[in-house]
């Protein structure tokens, strides 16, 4: 009977690793881009400041970073050239540069996963996020948006909030784009007013908006067109029913 043979022939020696190479080593461009960018903090800080400029107290607000780790980070950010220190007045705040502006794209991915698709596998509470900011939720309505109904919109709402948090924000959406700037909208076609703790809890699914408006705490003026026709909403742990805003 012929021998058979356990030895690889050639052609599988040449395929076969030699050795467990080092990660820098192999050639895997998400795992390099993760090198660079990985950092918890890295896409956060990038993010705050594809709206502007701000200051480290700003960024300390805006993020809940300890001083410490912040101050670290942003000299981190400096050295690797995302980051540059600008002087804006008599003060000295952080801003893109054209390589930190360059993960706009990445930053708005993962953002839109996590509202659109995240909230299916990890299960999203927004209790957790009562003392989130009415600042705060209107910068994510971009990441909120529902490019497929917002694809040929082109509407301008206008939401005005009362107490600790609020004021006014103009919010824009044209052709699948939405824009948050603070301030009064020249023509509104919907305009909100609430108080910031109510709003909050609307857009995070906490209060249905019709109870809120029954109650004095919401009320909308302009056409019949709604936020929720434009926006994904993050979903409590038991979904309230429908509602439109």
């Amino acid at each position: 009977m012929p021998r058979i043979s356990t030895r690889p022939n050639s052609t599988e020696r040449s395929t076969l690793p030699s050795a467990i190479p080092k990660p820098e080593g192999i050639f895997d461009p998400v795992a390099r881009a993760l090198e660079a960018i990985g950092d918890r903090w890295t896409l956060v800080l990038l993010g705050q400041l594809l709206s502007g400029p701000r200051g480290f107290q700003e960024l300390r607000q805006r993020t809940g970073i300890a001083p410490r780790v912040l101050s670290s980070r942003l000299r981190e950010l400096v050295e690797s050239g995302f980051v540059r220190s600008v002087s804006e007045g008599s003060r000295s705040v952080y801003a893109l540069t054209e390589e930190g502006s360059g993960l706009e794209p990445v930053i708005q991915s993962i953002g839109r996963w996590w509202i659109e698709r995240g909230k299916k596998v990890l299960g999203v509470d927004t209790e957790r996020f009562t003392e989130t900011s009415a600042q705060s939720v209107l910068e994510a309505l971009p990441f909120m948006l529902d490019r497929d109904r917002s694809r040929e919109a082109d509407i301008t709402f206008e939401i005005r909030l009362q107490g600790p948090g609020g004021g006014v924000w103009t919010i824009r959406i044209l052709k699948g784009t939405c824009t948050v700037t603070p301030g009064f909208a020249e023509n509104a076609d919907v305009r909100y007013t609430a108080d910031a703790k109510t709003w909050c809890a609307v857009c995070l699914n906490l209060i249905d908006a019709r109870d809120a408006v029954k109650a004095g705490l919401l009320s909308k003026e302009g056409g019949r067109a709604a936020m929720d026709d434009y926006f994904h909403q993050v979903p409590t742990s038991e979904p309230q029913k429908e509602k439109a805003l």
